[in-house]
């Protein structure tokens, strides 16, 4: 579609942030110092590997709320060769864990996992068999360049000197204080006198600095085998979680295959099962290709209208089929075909919503944050790493210093269903890594954190860059929308004549601050730079490296 997205539109904005450009590689984080532990690695002639695992541990320091080593998580990697492989690190049920562990609240819709006691949301018993530590750890060694310890520097010096708290993360421990101030060890850090930590002041981690420091000396071991796993399932055995040392030591990352969508001549790569967003946003893909949506213009309501429809379609497909496919045969195939997409796409009326059932069978939050690296190799990393919920499960870990997760809350506690309990079950998440290219090279990585909202944003930031024509900053930074079938989500700049006639359409319509969290992303250019971008849902910073080092037998002389 020629022209400016603008000139078809009465959905504006203007971007709140800037993008970096560079030349030498760039890392984007939801955190500055996260995304300059990242840079600090690429100035030191590391890769895009080396440079994603420095950002992954400080993101662990400066947004813990996020992001930990007792967490899960899914990495994009694309290597200098071209080749693409998500590395899974999610957390699986405990060995303990029956489908019958938890008692479902009397009452709960299909869609909502909330249990007796909120047994598995906050506390011990929430917690998952943690992945993250050993997914980054493996990744480093295989295909990063610097060791373990130089990489964690930078979080182990945060944690102990400390850093300053920003807003957000004032809001965040303010949502959580009530259950935060239950654990008295995640309170003395992050509610001191029991209050929130106030803006600016120093966020101290003694604790979790000598943790990293154990990890730095002694790798991934130290938790799945040695004294830091020791003390995790002390805590567990103690407290009534489920986590014991089988557990840890019988986990394993896998490698994947990403999951392909061929749109408008571009390709998409996302990931594959366990996680849900690769197969439905492949999906989503070629249904809307059926539509001239660069001619409907972004943000009007025709195009929210297709959007919410094909939002719909693939939320009852995942809810039918989508989970682990080592214990749920998921029709990727079928969900993927641009056959199935006709059909789907038949059924849609344009005049009108339509409440939507699944088209497939199975045949047998909500919080996380997402980084971007990449190198002037050719090495890039997209990654989605989680804790679940903000803080997890509420706990801190004696002895760690470590945040726990509270993964249990995404499996349905009834048995028989797609998402029910089983020993070793990994968790179905929403998480989308995901990269676009066009002619075979690679034009944008990104990703972001939000829960069920994260493929469908994701999803929109592919159209707003290949359908509207948008630069990266502002599809990072455009309104979204959301909906599972239920009230249709729109960010309140989408303004109020175009949620008139969504309404006319027979939407519920319901204006948010935000629709998922702060995404972010590079774009590569056919000169070899690199735009990296942050969106204003979070603290996302983008930082680049550009220059270089002088050339051989360059150097100053006095004559």
């Amino acid at each position: 579609m020629s022209g400016n997205w603008r000139d078809r539109t009465t959905t504006t904005f203007d971007c709140q942030k800037m993008p970096a450009v560079s030349s030498r590689g760039m890392v984007v984080s939801n955190h500055p110092l996260a995304s300059s532990a990242g840079a600090e690695m690429l100035a030191a002639g590391g890769n895009a590997i080396d440079a994603a695992i420095a950002t992954l541990f400080t993101l662990t320091v400066v947004e813990p709320m996020m992001v930990g080593i007792i967490g899960g998580g899914m990495a994009h990697i694309r290597l200098a060769d071209g080749s693409h492989r998500f590395i899974d690190g999610q957390s699986t049920a405990p060995s303990a864990v029956r489908d019958t562990t938890y008692t479902s609240k009397p009452g709960s819709a299909h869609d909502v996992f909330d249990t007796v006691g909120n047994e598995n949301l906050n506390g011990p018993k929430a917690v998952a068999v943690p992945g993250s530590l050993k997914a980054w750890c493996e990744t480093l060694h295989r295909f990063g360049t610097m060791s373990l310890a130089d990489v964690m520097q930078p979080a182990i010096k945060h944690a102990a000197r400390g850093y300053a708290a920003t807003p957000y993360l004032h809001e965040c421990i303010s949502e959580c204080a009530d259950e935060m101030r239950k654990d008295r060890t995640i309170a003395a850090i992050f509610l001191p006198g029991g209050e929130p930590l106030k803006v600016g002041e120093r966020v101290v981690q003694a604790e979790y600095a000598d943790t990293l420091r154990t990890i730095a000396d002694h790798g991934e071991k130290a938790l799945y085998e040695g004294s830091l796993g020791d003390i995790l399932v002390d805590y567990m055995e103690k407290s009534g979680g489920f986590i014991r040392r089988n557990d840890l030591t019988g986990y394993k990352t896998v490698e994947r295959q990403p999951i392909r969508a061929d749109y408008r001549g571009w390709t998409i790569l996302g990931p594959p099962p366990p996680a849900a967003s690769g197969v439905h946003i492949a999906q989503m893909l070629n249904i809307l290709e059926g539509y001239d949506i660069g001619a409907l213009g972004f943000g009007t309501s025709e195009t929210i209208h297709y959007l919410a429809e094909v939002l719909k379609i693939a939320f009852a497909d995942r809810a039918a089929a989508s989970g682990d496919p080592d214990y749920v045969g998921v029709p990727v195939e079928k969900l993927t075909s641009k056959a199935y997409a006709e059909e789907r796409r038949r059924a849609i009326d344009p005049a009108r919503a339509q409440t939507w059932g699944a088209g497939v069978s199975q045949l047998e939050g909500a919080h996380t944050t997402h980084m971007t690296a990449a190198d002037a190799f050719g090495n890039v990393v997209a990654t989605t790493q989680t804790i679940n919920n903000l803080f997890g499960a509420k706990i801190m870990i004696p002895g760690l210093g470590a945040i726990a997760n509270n993964y249990m809350n995404l499996f349905d506690p009834r048995p028989g269903h797609a998402l029910s309990l089983a020993p070793g079950k990994r968790v179905t998440t929403s998480m989308s890594p995901m990269m676009a290219l066009k002619g075979g090279k690679l034009r944008y990585a990104l990703g972001l954190p939000g829960g069920k909202r994260i493929f469908p944003s994701a999803m929109q930031a592919l159209v707003n860059l290949i359908d509207h024509g948008m630069s990266l900053q502002e599809a990072v930074e455009a309104p979204r929308v959301w909906t599972e079938g239920n009230a249709l989500e729109v960010e309140q700049t989408v303004p109020e004549n175009v949620r008139a006639k969504l309404t006319g359409l027979g939407h519920t319509v319901l204006p948010v601050a935000t629709v998922a969290g702060g995404m972010n992303g590079i774009a590569f250019h056919d000169d070899g730079t690199m735009t990296g971008a942050a969106c204003w849902r979070a603290d996302g910073t983008p930082v680049g490296i550009s220059g270089g080092l002088a050339g051989s037998g360059i150097r100053f002389r006095l004559a």
